[in-house]
């Protein structure tokens, strides 16, 4: 019997996703419907598959369209943006089928979790890289400590998408969008809470990129990590409620927080107000007007912008300003813009991932617990390579667990309902296994 696929988005991440679930059709019996917004591009991708699988236009505004399209799957795949979702997830509910995505657990989506058990339908989330692949990795380094004796006293997951040093050339920031770039530009923008040593630790967006955490990755150099979102929320899906130290943070090469954190109190982060500008103004002028107008006139743009944010006119931070031309007559090009809209304008440009490029993933988890008396600690890192700018180690990271994930759910081996996390080792290993077999996707572990 011919199982049915259903995968809604097939934007850049999702490149090696649909790469393993056509290679995986012949022998699993499954047939895939691929919808997106725009299916020309995967035209060539399926034209070697098309007795396995088809692409059909699809708007998830389309109400009508949704059901029928969920209703004619037995698992549904989501790469649509996380907003969009809870819209797939009620489909999904409504229609008693199985969803798997590669985003985080929303409000709205934890609110099915009754009704998705009411109708025998797995909602599983958070198996891409991270959330997922940091899950499944974390979880079986803390079984095995356990398995030991060991008793956790601190963990910290930092994970980051990046450039390969050879894409970095000239770039100063060392990086480039290989994933959603207004994620990206909006990142950081609720407060960030962790534990640490017992006492809660809050950073409130302004702060966000000035307070950050030098780590080594062997084989890659160093990186500095920032506080993501709610860590506390990880405590009871991994089991660690009394755990005193937990933090899980985003990775970037040193030198870009410092440099973000000067856009973010310059105000060019801010997606909640319309500037109701024109297109033609430049980028010279935007940053003018939000300058104090007393502010040492007779000075050039740049030294009052280094003056009035305290940075030093000809150091690094400024650098990397005017390497993005803040200072520059290039019109803003999009008229009434929030100023978020109005930068990411600007680096999708700037940080455009090229055909020859390769892009990084770096993720390491640091634990520290007590064993026989003794404190240990055990490092955890995984670096991966990407191929292109089409499979790149984001496309690869996010959409391999996924679907070794939907394999899994596909055979009926898993067998929980409602909203699940992949933190079940006979959920994760079989994953994790298959990505080093198959991949070379694993951890290198050092332990002290």
């Amino acid at each position: 019997m011919t199982t049915r696929l259903l995968l809604l988005g097939a934007g850049r991440s999702a490149a090696s996703l649909i790469q393993y679930l056509l290679r995986h059709a012949p022998t699993e019996n499954w047939f895939l419907t691929v919808a997106d917004a725009n299916p020309a591009h995967l035209v060539p991708v399926l034209a070697a598959h098309s007795e396995y699988a088809r692409a059909v236009p699809f708007g998830v505004e389309n109400d009508a369209l949704l059901d029928e399209l969920v209703e004619q799957a037995d698992v549904v795949i989501s790469m649509l943006p996380a907003a969009l979702h809870p819209v797939v997830a009620r489909a999904c509910v409504r229609h008693r089928r199985h969803l798997a995505t590669a985003s985080y657990v929303s409000p709205e989506i934890r609110a099915l979790h009754e009704p998705a058990v009411a109708a025998g339908v797995t909602l599983l989330m958070e198996c891409g890289l991270d959330p997922g692949l940091d899950h499944m990795s974390a979880m079986r380094a803390i079984e095995h400590i356990r398995a030991r004796g060991g008793r956790l006293t601190s963990f910290k997951s930092y994970c980051g998408g990046l450039l390969a040093p050879a894409a970095e050339a000239d770039n100063p920031w060392k990086y480039k969008f290989t994933w959603n770039p207004r994620n990206v530009v909006l990142a950081g923008q609720s407060t960030a809470m962790y534990l640490e040593n017992g006492r809660p630790r809050f950073v409130p967006y302004q702060q966000l990129f000035a307070r950050t955490e030098t780590l080594s990755v062997p084989g890659h150099g160093e990186f500095e990590g920032y506080a993501n979102r709610d860590s506390l929320g990880y405590r009871a899906p991994y089991g660690l409620d009394d755990i005193p130290t937990i933090l899980r943070g985003t990775l970037r090469r040193p030198g870009y927080c410092a440099a973000w954190h000067a856009l973010v109190r310059l105000g060019l982060t801010d997606d909640s107000v319309n500037l109701g500008n024109a297109a033609t103004m430049t980028w010279a002028e935007l940053v003018e007007a939000y300058l104090p107008a007393s502010l040492i006139p007779h000075l050039d743009l740049p030294a009052r912008l280094a003056a009035y944010l305290g940075l030093n006119p000809i150091g690094e931070e400024m650098g990397r300003l005017h390497w993005l031309g803040l200072f520059s007559a290039r019109p803003v090009g999009h008229a009434h813009a929030t100023p978020a809209q109005l930068l990411e304008r600007l680096l999708g440009e700037k940080w455009q991932l090229q055909p020859q490029d390769h892009d990084l993933i770096v993720m390491q988890h640091r634990f520290g617990f007590e064993l026989g008396g003794a404190t240990r600690h055990l490092t955890s890192s995984l670096a991966v390579v990407g191929e292109d700018a089409t499979h790149t180690g984001m496309a690869k990271t996010v959409g391999l667990p996924l679907g070794m994930a939907v394999r899994r759910l596909a055979r009926g081996e898993v067998a929980s309902r409602g909203v699940l996390l992949p933190t079940a080792a006979k959920l994760y290993e079989p994953i994790l296994n298959e990505l080093a077999a198959e991949y070379g996707i694993s951890f290198t572990e050092e332990e002290r």
